[in-house]
């Protein structure tokens, strides 16, 4: 049996007709710069979101960009976040002449709030926790941190549309929410997109401004900014995946209880908290031997991926941070253990079973290549 990491053809074939004929009515009536399917996108995005305002941009990058630039962040100031994310939670903050803080994260690979109030400076001006493999981040003590210190909140939720914590949806919760539509997202576009999410109308005006090259009207610019529209074509498509976004994420989570119960004896497992909706964008295990593992299942016809093995303070863009490997162990030993198991909606049971097969008949041949020199 083979099963692809992901399959985005397999997503895409009975979408086909549908996702042409949105296509075709952005084609019939010509406005493929913020026409009316972005607005309608982005009017039903923030209803999903619990927010008054969502405004769609060109990736997921960009939102975090943005928001940061329209909360004041510049050179000299500093933002905190998670050592352990995609690369563009920190970029975000690198390319406005800031400085990312990194802190720890605990064992659900969000920040650690326990490990913030120490990494806060004179220079500090926001939080910007990452909802990383779709689970909410402890936002009730983010966001309390952040009252006590007059910060500024801006939640990276590139991977947890529809992620809920005490029944508050992810993106409603700090000043500014950050989506990634990137095609391997939960909700994904056929190619870039991005969306902001905020109550702040204020905000929201900025934001849409910032989006379209500063302008207030085509002949009335008010800041410098960039090209940062989402496009009409993606919208049009957007609008029509958003239906089936519940039924996907559903799925995901089903998925996750499969491997939850059928692996946690074998590899260290998430498990969700009562309070939470996790939407499993990865599904991330902690495993011995993890590279062998990966290489057994691929050897098996099993896709797998690591997110992410060299965290952001390792890179070579970070150097001139300062920081060492070892100023976040928690981070590093997850970062040498994690591994990413199939969980895209359009998974068979059969082959969920597959996977949990190939697993376990890893652990079951005997001593861990290494185990002797352990």
């Amino acid at each position: 049996m083979i099963v692809p990491y992901v399959n985005l053809p397999l997503q895409h074939q009975p979408l086909k007709a549908a996702l042409l004929d949105a296509v075709g009515r952005v084609l019939d009536h010509g406005q493929f710069i913020l026409g009316p399917e972005v607005e309608q996108f982005e009017a039903r995005f923030a209803a999903l979101c619990g927010v008054r305002f969502a405004i769609g941009v060109n990736s997921g990058t960009d939102a975090l960009i943005l928001a940061l630039k329209a909360l004041g962040v510049g050179p000299g100031d500093e933002v905190i976040t998670a050592p352990n994310s995609f690369v563009a939670s920190a970029s975000c903050i690198g390319v406005l002449g800031a400085r990312p803080v990194f802190v720890d994260v605990g064992p659900d690979y969000n920040l650690d709030p326990n490990r913030i109030e120490e990494a806060i400076t004179p220079a500090t001006r926001a939080i910007l926790p990452v909802h990383l493999t779709g689970r909410p981040a402890d936002m009730d003590a983010i966001l309390d941190i952040a009252r006590r210190h007059d910060l500024r909140v801006v939640e990276d939720c590139a991977q947890a549309v529809l992620a809920r914590t005490h029944d508050r949806p992810v993106g409603s919760l700090g000043d500014v929410g950050c989506f990634s539509l990137h095609p391997l997202k939960t909700l994904n576009a056929c190619g870039d997109g991005g969306v902001i999410t905020t109550n702040d109308a204020g905000l929201a005006q900025q934001f849409k401004m910032l989006r379209n090259i500063g302008l207030r009207s085509r002949e009335d610019c008010a800041v410098w900014s960039h090209n940062s529209r989402l496009d009409t074509l993606q919208a049009a498509m957007l609008l029509v995946k958003l239906d089936l976004l519940p039924a996907w994420t559903e799925a995901r989570r089903a998925h996750a209880r499969f491997y939850q119960e059928q692996l946690a004896d074998v590899v260290q497992t998430p498990l969700d908290r009562p309070f939470e909706y996790a939407v499993y964008h990865t599904f991330v295990v902690q495993a011995e031997a993890r590279d062998a593992l990966i290489a057994h299942l691929a050897a098996a016809g099993v896709g797998a991926a690591i997110h992410y093995p060299a965290p952001i303070h390792v890179q070579a863009a970070a150097a001139g941070l300062g920081y060492r490997a070892a100023d976040f162990p928690v981070t590093m030993a997850q970062a040498g253990r994690i591994v990413s198991l199939p969980v895209y909606p359009e998974l068979t049971a059969a082959q969920a079973a597959y996977v949990v097969e190939q697993v376990r008949s890893f652990y079951d041949r005997g001593p861990l290549p290494g185990a002797a020199d352990a």
